[in-house]
């Protein structure tokens, strides 16, 4: 394997933690008062996970807010359920996703054992979490093309040799996949593999887009891997990945969520947030990530080259 190829690999086995702004799980403390109405600046609040991907996208919100004129605070935390307990309150915009989040309120709403109400299609997923919006007093804004799913590759000698572009491709074949420990059983991993493509599994628990995933495809030890579909370092690793032909990948398109309070009080921030969801495709944001993680740029700094790029910054 290349140089650059374990680089690759040692980036993205989450070496790098990327903390912005107030970072911490305490959501609920310096929760000043919220100034000027009617849009035109104020304290604006936003909070999302700390992997790099998120950490890079809410820093595209806050350089966009700041530029709005907002006085931003940036909070960071270990996963969702630590800052959805005060959004909407002490959090006044969030970068989601749209699956992840309407299954948390649903989880939320309906407890642990509650079937998902997100599917592969973004707007029946959309319908399906209004009501829970609305009951947790928040709304979503114009959802991105951008979507970062699960996603499974194979090599591209593997590919050629066999005719594999799509995981339909694999059906009926017995097939070793490198992936996290939790893939067993997931509708989006081993459970879905197994029952929609009909691909007879045995599960590597490697992990997910680990260095010893990506090592054990290249060896040929497993034929599959699991990684993301943001996943920029694939081409120079000589790995592609196969088309979700069947559709068990919920939508998880990137979408601003916001407090719907906040939102009539400040409907200028509506415009450029809906601006950067539509300027992001897969393409894009897996390059920028690539900067990230693999060049070691700051996430502000990836995030005020791309905008002003777009022309989305002066």
């Amino acid at each position: 394997m290349t140089l650059r190829r374990t680089l690759i690999a040692a980036a993205l086995s989450g070496g790098l933690l990327i903390t912005a702004g107030c970072a911490g799980d305490d959501l609920a403390e310096d929760d000043d008062s919220k100034d000027a109405g009617s849009g035109g600046g104020g304290k604006v609040v936003l909070a999302s996970q700390s992997f790099d991907e998120a950490a890079l996208v809410t820093a595209m919100y806050a350089a966009l807010l700041d530029e709005a004129g907002y006085e931003v605070e940036t909070k960071l935390v270990d996963s969702r359920p630590n800052y959805l307990g005060e959004f909407p309150g002490s959090v006044d915009i969030v970068p989601e996703y749209v699956a992840g989040l309407g299954d948390q309120l649903n989880t939320d709403a309906n407890g642990e054992n509650a079937e998902p109400i997100s599917s592969s299609d973004l707007d029946a997923t959309l319908e399906a979490m209004q009501p829970l919006l609305e009951d947790k007093g928040l709304t979503l804004l114009e959802p991105s093309e951008a979507a970062s799913q699960n996603a499974y590759f194979v090599t591209q000698e593997y590919s050629e040799d066999n005719g594999v572009t799509r995981l339909s491709d694999l059906e009926g074949e017995s097939i070793k996949l490198a992936a996290h420990p939790d893939c067993a059983g997931r509708d989006d991993c081993e459970a879905g593999l197994t029952e929609v493509y009909g691909i007879d599994i045995e599960l590597l628990p490697l992990g997910y887009a680990s260095p010893q995933t990506y090592q054990s495809v290249l060896d040929g030890e497993s034929q599959l891997g699991q990684t993301g579909t943001l996943d920029g370092t694939l081409d120079d690793q000589g790995l592609v990945l196969l088309e979700d032909d069947r559709g068990i990948q919920p939508a998880q398109n990137l979408v601003p969520a916001v407090s719907v309070a906040f939102l009539e009080e400040h409907p200028d921030v509506e415009e450029p947030l809906n601006e950067l969801m539509a300027a992001l495709d897969n393409a894009t944001l897996g390059e920028l990530i690539v900067r990230v993680t693999v060049d070691r740029e700051t996430p502000e700094d990836v995030a005020e080259d791309f905008l002003e790029q777009e022309g989305l910054l002066d």
